[in-house]
């Protein structure tokens, strides 16, 4: 598949994408951890079938040291005996606030998320999936599946 790229946001609002960057690096120099981070961004970008974040987020993720074994079965995070009650819980909120709440009760699984986190790490956390979310769709206007 060629390379064709549909929106030109680096040229025409770069200002936008350094204000971006800023967030990320904010969340980057946070005390949440990297490693919940990585498996955030690349189940959102799973469910949002952006072939080049998952690419992406699938190499940084175990450059960083994260299993082979929690990275290929992520997309069962729920079957599976890998994730801690933390992590579950982060995914859980992940995806809900990315399918906009479909099917998932928000009290509920704030609750779960306020057993693991305090309120700024939630804060921290919701910004990883916002931002993960405008990636994917940054990426899946401009040229999804080429990585």
């Amino acid at each position: 598949m060629s390379h064709v790229n549909r929106i030109n946001i680096i040229k025409s609002i770069p200002s936008a994408l350094e204000a971006f960057g800023s967030v990320e690096a904010l969340l980057e120099a946070s005390k949440l951890d990297g490693l919940l981070r990585h498996l955030v961004k690349l189940r959102v970008s799973q469910i949002n079938g952006c072939a080049y974040c998952v690419s992406m987020h699938t190499k940084e993720a175990r450059a960083d040291g994260e299993s082979n074994e929690r990275l290929d079965h992520l997309v069962v995070w729920r079957q599976v005996d890998l994730y801690s009650d933390a992590e579950k819980a982060a995914l859980a909120w992940a995806e809900a606030l990315t399918t906009r709440g479909e099917g998932a009760d928000l009290d509920v699984l704030h609750g779960a998320l306020a057993q693991h986190f305090s309120s700024d790490e939630i804060d921290l956390l919701m910004l990883v999936v916002v931002m993960i979310n405008t990636w994917n769709r940054l990426q899946i206007a401009n040229h999804n599946a080429t990585f």
